[in-house]
């Protein structure tokens, strides 16, 4: 699995090990907004498994690059000699207004986010495809469902999103479940959020009714349970679907459905904007689902 040397990945990696699986520990070692890297956060997470009498091997690869991310599915069939599993959890978060954010930071959070996660699956799907079986479980974000700046990560975990949807159709023959996790956990990635949305209420941003409802962050050993069991033939059935996981909540968000629609004949030719400005408050707007979500 990536990202797999601290948080919530090291506590994926972990439960899973204890529940019997082989492991690839695979980390960069990078810093939260992905700068530096060490060998110490992968190699230490194999470890630990090895010491509690699993098997584990550590990889330093950067799955954002795709000759390494192929490697990394490599790994695990020249360590195992098969590849059942395929948790993808690497990524990175640089806290940033709209305005804040240069192409590199664009850049290096696609690419670690989105890209990476594209590329694990792409090289991992024909293994799997050849055994015909597998189950692939993304970690996507609550972000892009309660926007409040960091609008790369939102875009990137948004990507991961309707990824994980379109594989999970792709695959649906295949005996390939793809599901993903949408977790909220206390990480070196949230340990300052108390300190972050007192920032964005005071500059106006946040109101005090969003920040009261934001979730608690919790261990994120709570998160690994669900990515056990997704991973586990106790799911079979279940492809297709994001769950969001933390403390001790765990929920399920509906696929985007079309709610409602208006229709004008073709005949007639594209709707004035006119006729939109008046009829659109008045049918698709006017209920909950047509407005903009938490902005409150």
């Amino acid at each position: 699995m990536t990202g797999a040397g601290r948080g919530i990945g090291r506590a994926e990696a972990l439960a899973l090990a204890a529940a019997g699986a082989s492991v690839v520990v695979n980390d960069l070692g990078v810093a939260a907004g992905g700068r530096g890297s060490s060998n110490v956060p992968a190699e230490a997470v194999a470890q630990e498994i090895r010491d509690r009498g699993g098997e584990a091997v550590a990889s330093i690869e950067s799955v954002a690059d795709w000759a390494a991310a192929e490697r990394v599915v490599g790994t695990a069939v020249e360590a195992f000699g098969r590849l059942d599993i395929v948790v993808n959890n690497a990524g990175i978060v640089r806290q940033q207004m709209i305005e804040e954010i240069g192409e590199e930071d664009l850049d290096a959070t696609i690419a670690a986010n989105l890209k990476g996660t594209f590329a694990v699956c792409r090289h991992a799907v024909p293994v799997l495809r050849a055994a015909g079986y597998g189950r692939i479980v993304n970690t996507t974000s609550n972000q892009w469902t309660a926007p409040l700046g960091n609008a790369h990560y939102a875009a990137s975990k948004g990507g991961v999103t309707s990824l994980t949807y379109d594989l999970a159709f792709e695959l649906r023959g295949d005996g390939i479940t793809v599901n993903a996790v949408a977790p909220f956990a206390l990480t070196r990635m949230t340990a300052d959020a108390a300190e972050r949305d007192a920032d964005l209420q005071a500059r106006g941003i946040m109101s005090s009714t969003r920040a009261a409802a934001k979730e608690a962050r919790a261990d994120a050993a709570l998160v690994a349970p669900l990515v056990v069991y997704l991973a586990s033939d106790a799911a079979a059935g279940v492809s297709g679907r994001v769950f969001r996981v933390g403390g001790g909540k765990v929920g399920v968000y509906s696929h985007p459905t079309e709610v409602r629609a208006i229709f004008r004949d073709e005949s007639s030719g594209p709707w004035p904007c006119e006729e939109l400005a008046d009829l659109l408050p008045r049918t698709l707007l006017a209920y909950g689902e047509g407005r903009a979500p938490h902005l409150a």
